[in-house]
């Protein structure tokens, strides 16, 4: 038992961090400025579905969807980082590349459910931890980890009067600087290690 609560709570504090929906927060918000309560919740919770239907579709089915489609783990790095660096990009510049105004109301929480809070990183979080605990810890651990992130995101604009406009802008193109460089070294560790496996 004692074991059962120990890996959870490790396997959840990792989770947390990679996901780090704090981090989102000035994100989520300037895509949600001006919408009602309502679809702020709304979006809050797409983001957590899709980020928490990822995770728990590589969590049970590991490796096997890589096998299917003939790709690999370096590919899906080089990828997932290519996407979260024009996030990152979007963000610190304060441009937006392929604007689509409808698209983006009805995208929102897909933009921050992946790659955002459900990226590369995650993914392979998640894949280490079921190779190391098998699915009933990351499986608990996911969703104490998504109810956090829900709760973060639901309370978003709570968290973003409480820290000021200003700041709020100024952590948003911090964040994107932050996710352009984590970016990079995604995208790195991908060339690297297809360079190594070729």
């Amino acid at each position: 038992m004692q074991d059962l609560i120990t890996g959870v709570i490790y396997s959840f504090a990792t989770l947390f961090i990679i996901l780090d929906p704090l981090l989102s927060v000035p994100v989520f918000a300037a895509m949600t400025k001006g919408k009602p309560a309502a679809e702020i919740h709304k979006q809050a919770f797409i983001a957590v579905a899709v980020a928490g239907g990822l995770m728990y579709l590589f969590l049970v089915f590991n490796k096997m969807i890589f096998d299917i489609l003939g790709l690999n783990l370096p590919s899906f790095q080089i990828a997932g980082g290519i996407l979260l660096f024009l996030l990152g990009i979007q963000y610190a510049l304060g441009i937006e590349i392929g604007h689509c105004k409808e698209r983006t109301e009805t995208a929102v929480g897909v933009v921050i459910g992946t790659p955002l809070l459900c990226g590369p990183g995650t993914i392979t979080t998640v894949m280490l931890l079921s190779r190391d605990y098998g699915l009933l810890i990351p499986f608990i651990a996911i969703t104490l980890s998504l109810l956090a992130t829900w709760l973060v995101l639901y309370y978003s604009e709570f968290i973003q009067r409480m820290l000021g406009e200003v700041v709020t802008d100024i952590m948003g193109k911090v964040l994107g600087m932050l996710l352009a460089a984590i970016a990079v070294k995604i995208i790195a560790a991908g060339v690297m290690a297809l360079a190594v496996g070729a």
